[in-house]
């Protein structure tokens, strides 16, 4: 199962466009510049897309109002 669940993300981004192309850029920046917010074992996730989702669902992440 995916975690976090796309209800609780979908809940504080608002729009499935809107998180899959706040997912896709914070993807990207993660493997330009190797930077993440949280330490590697903090992380479920191994890959970026999934740390991403997980960024968004600990509010690490805000979508421009």
């Amino acid at each position: 199962m995916i975690q976090p669940s796309i209800d609780k993300l979908l809940s504080q981004v608002g729009s499935k466009y809107l998180l899959v192309n706040l997912i896709s850029k914070r993807v990207q920046e993660m493997q330009e510049n190797n930077h993440y917010q949280l330490k590697e074992n903090e992380y479920t996730s191994k890959k970026e897309i999934g740390r991403a989702l997980e960024e968004v669902a600990k509010n690490m992440i805000h979508t421009e109002a």
